[in-house]
């Protein structure tokens, strides 16, 4: 298993090869958290928040991914293997952040539909 720190220096050398438009306004930066996060949805604490884009008025613009849930998840995988979904959960976030620069809410949208879809796999299925 990787370790939190090992975690970190990973995160932190994924996000070095992103444009440095990506940064823009993001006042907060990324960072790490040890916990698992569970998706307020989750049947069964199946479903995990693997990173989370927020914006707060007093905080800022910040982007925060969950080491807990990447092990929970992940936790198999050697450190070379866990870079791809590392990388490509930072992508998915940093669209959020760049999408809320634009006024867009596109990934929001794709979002909500895979959790509907996700709640009518577990009979869960009423209206978002």
């Amino acid at each position: 298993m990787v370790s939190f720190e090992e975690f970190q220096d990973m995160m932190e050398e994924i996000v070095q090869t992103f444009p440095e438009d990506f940064f823009r306004e993001l006042n907060g930066g990324v960072f790490a958290r040890r916990h698992p996060k569970y998706h307020p949805e989750s049947v069964d604490h199946d479903l995990f928040i693997m990173g989370e884009y927020s914006r707060q008025y007093h905080l800022g613009r910040f982007i925060v991914i969950y080491y807990g849930s990447f092990m929970q998840v992940y936790g198999h995988l050697s450190k070379e293997e866990l870079r791809r979904p590392l990388r490509k959960v930072l992508l998915h976030e940093f669209r959020h952040h760049l999408e809320s620069l634009a006024g867009e809410y596109d990934l929001e949208i794709e979002d909500a539909i895979e959790i509907a879809q996700y709640r009518e796999r577990h009979g869960n299925g009423r209206d978002l």
